[in-house]
């Protein structure tokens, strides 16, 4: 069987070299060309010496790469470059998964507002697939741009959307508390994320309003059928490398006993490989999900109130993981498909 050419768009971030990590090992895929500015003509293994020397490409600046031997392409880069390639990819032929957020709101007004730029070609958007793996499998098969969610969105929506398409919490009343490792924010020249400023220390930000708040409420409403939903969101740093945390609160529309509850969430999830629903009243832990695909739900009961716990590592299901699943659905792999990896542990 001939093996897909992938190319990555932006290979020197932290998404970047994680799509690198998990594609190396994909049995059906070859890596085709690698772009960074910074890193221009150097091998890949001389930047990221972790990865294995059977890796044999060399960074290639973005001016002066070719896209026509690769089947799809990875755009690893930050919010307003892949829409600027959409239009000419589409028009070749070519397939593309955008890790950053060109495509994930449908409302090309409040996505310029949140953005603060210009959407480049807005009438692709109407035909981006938001890919939230397990629950758009269908429309991502035959998608030629995929919007892949964002970070704390996947670990949030894959523990809503169990109770709020069976409607039974009060769709206005969410409030969602959410943790990100320092990886979240990006390799980046920023003082908050220096190790004397990040270490032994937490706290809030964007407590006025996050933009992955409106990504959130737009594509719950859409995959649940929901007419409107509102969601307090507050994201907060936490000094570890990976790992998202969503402690989740809702209001019961009615008492459900443990066993009902487990069965919402298992007909949901039974199927899927990498969301594991633990049972009620259990803790999911980091480092239960540390460097895989897997999504680890639970949640508990107190007096009509639902208090939902989920946890995902930002980079893999968050990101460079979640892409590679939306890639094998795209073109009929198996869906574990280079993302068999246990976490680790300790």
């Amino acid at each position: 069987m001939d093996k897909l050419h992938v190319s990555i768009v932006g290979g020197s971030g932290y998404t970047g070299s994680e799509l690198l990590r998990l594609l190396v090992n994909h049995p059906h895929i070859e890596i085709d060309q690698v772009t960074s500015r910074q890193d221009d003509g150097k091998n890949i293994t001389e930047i990221f010496p972790f990865l294995p020397k059977k890796i044999k490409n060399k960074f290639v600046h973005p001016d002066n790469v070719s896209f026509e031997q690769s089947d799809l392409i990875f755009f690893a880069t930050p919010n307003g470059i892949a829409m600027n390639f959409a239009e000419m990819l589409v028009s070749k032929g070519k397939r593309l998964i955008d890790l950053a957020a060109d495509f994930r709101i449908k409302n090309i007004p409040l996505w310029e507002q949140w953005y603060g730029m210009k959407h480049a070609c807005p009438k692709l958007v109407e035909t981006a697939v938001y890919g939230l793996s397990e629950l758009k499998k269908n429309e991502i098969k035959d998608a030629k741009i995929i919007a892949n969610p964002g970070c704390y969105p996947t670990a949030i929506q894959l523990a809503l959307y169990p109770l709020l398409n069976k409607k039974i919490i009060n769709e206005q009343t969410i409030i969602i508390d959410a943790k990100s490792g320092i990886s979240g924010a990006g390799k980046k020249n920023d003082d908050n994320l220096l190790m004397a400023e990040a270490y032994d220390n937490f706290n809030a930000y964007s407590v006025q309003g996050h933009r992955h708040e409106p990504e959130i409420e737009e594509n719950l409403k859409e995959i649940t059928n929901t007419k409107d939903i509102k969601a307090l969101f507050v994201p907060h740093l936490i000094p570890m490398v990976r790992g998202i945390y969503a402690t989740i609160y809702v209001d019961l529309n009615k008492d459900l006993s443990e066993d009902e509850l487990d069965s919402i969430y298992s007909q949901a999830y039974d199927q899927s490989i990498f969301v594991h629903f633990m049972g009620v009243n259990k803790i999911p832990k980091t480092k239960m999900v540390r460097g895989s695909n897997q999504c680890r739900i639970s949640c508990f009961n107190r007096d009509k109130k639902l208090i939902i716990l989920s946890t995902i590592d930002n980079l893999v299901k968050g990101a460079a993981g979640q892409a590679i699943q939306n890639l094998n659905i795209m073109f009929n792999f198996q869906e574990e498909a280079g993302l068999n990896y246990i976490p680790l542990n300790p």
